[in-house]
């Protein structure tokens, strides 16, 4: 999986950076082309030298060198890289990337990239069993980056436990296997929708919910990591597009309408994660309504049910995925739509809650299928559970 990709290896200060040089070493020998961003610390424990010889390629070692051409480095390095190893990753490095600092090439490359991240902590025991440490690897895994579990055994302080660097055939193997995973949507044509609809009542004033949209385009950016091509319908968002994302935007549930039957038919994988409104005002002032004594009364008309629809002229080999946002009968309520609209699966989740649904970035979800079979899944960040979700996706493929 490494031939011919690029890979960026960072070394930090520790005394296991020896062991980076058989990292870099194996990392050629599988066909990469290995570039080493060393910082000060690490220079402490290997020279330079060693690992240009090994890799070939000149070793970065400070933002602050001659200008030799007019690339900015970091940013050259960040979008060369098709995945970038940090071995071995120390404590003092790891509370840095998750504080999001970027005060020399390796802490600045990588807030440049959208490059795959994996670390190889290395450390003494207490230092990574340290709830300051865990808490600095866990946000950094919420954001989608990989740790390599380190290995237990004799640590350079002398004592015994967890925090020894894996060996590097280990790291290799794990990046390997990883890397795989990340390309396994290759092929696959996804359509995912975001976000709530806007239903006008006048040119100022809407009917609209609470959706922030930040699950669906947390769907839309997993898919497109793991190689797929993704069309994104999205309502209104403050959110910016993933890259590599087709973006199309909308604003009431006929626009979205509109725009999802143009795009249904060419994809295998259909995640409509928006929260569509149910009903628009019957009719539309022409201009901005103006406030009096008397009461405002909305006659209001269903909007299309963009899901049911799809549900009815679901194609063979079309995968079919909704979400119920309930605050009540999570599961009558999640089951009772799965059937009516003909769904391989959907996602419900309490939105009632305050650490789940609407403009949160965590999630609490329940997984439903048709076979019956309900998967519940633990509080994690929408980028973790996008990706567990499409895990479940591709093996009803």
């Amino acid at each position: 999986m490494l031939k011919d990709k690029n890979v960026i290896l960072g070394v930090t200060g520790g005394i296991a950076a020896y062991k980076s040089v058989e990292i870099a070493s194996r990392l050629r020998k599988a066909g990469a082309s290995v570039h080493v961003i060393m910082t000060a610390g690490a220079q402490n424990f290997i020279t330079p030298l060693t690992f240009r010889e090994i890799t070939g390629n000149p070793v970065t070692t400070t933002m602050w060198g001659e200008i030799t051409n007019y690339n900015v480095e970091h940013i050259a390095l960040a979008q060369l890289a098709d995945v970038i190893i940090v071995a071995p990753a120390t404590a003092n490095f790891i509370a840095k990337a998750a504080m999001g600092m970027a005060d020399d090439m390796l802490t600045t490359t990588l807030l440049a990239t959208k490059a795959p991240i994996f670390f190889a902590p290395a450390m003494n025991t207490n230092m990574y069993e340290n709830s300051l440490t865990q808490g600095n690897i866990q946000k950094l895994v919420d954001l989608g980056w990989h740790f390599i579990p380190p290995a237990t055994g004799h640590l350079a302080c002398g004592t015994e436990g967890k925090g020894r660097m894996p060996e590097p055939a280990e790291i290799v193997a794990f990046v390997e296997e990883n890397s795989a995973m990340s390309l396994d949507m290759t092929g696959h044509k996804v359509l995912v929708t975001a976000a709530g609809t806007y239903e006008p009542i006048d040119p100022v004033r809407y009917i609209g919910n609470r959706s922030s949209g930040k699950m669906g385009y947390a769907i839309a950016e997993a898919a497109q990591k793991r190689g797929a091509e993704v069309v994104l319908v999205s309502g209104p968002s403050a959110l910016k597009a993933p890259a590599g994302v087709k973006l199309i935007k909308v604003e009431t549930a006929a626009q979205m309408r509109d725009a999802v039957m143009d795009n249904c038919q060419q994809a295998d994988i259909i995640i409509k994660a928006a929260a569509v409104a149910d009903y628009r005002v019957q009719e539309v002032s022409e201009h901005k309504i103006k406030k009096n004594d008397q009461e405002l009364v909305l006659v209001l008309e269903k909007n299309p049910d963009i899901l049911k629809e799809l549900g009815a002229k679901k194609r063979a080999g079309q995968l079919l995925v909704g979400f119920a946002a309930e605050t009540q009968n999570l599961l009558e309520y999640a089951k009772d739509k799965l059937e009516k609209k003909n769904l391989d699966m959907i996602v419900a989740n309490d939105v009632s809650r305050k650490d789940a649904g609407f403009n949160t970035d965590t999630n609490l979800v329940k997984l439903l299928y048709r076979n019956g079979t309900v998967d519940e899944l633990p509080l994690m960040s929408k980028h973790l559970l996008a990706d567990e979700l499409l895990n479940r996706v591709l093996r009803l493929k």
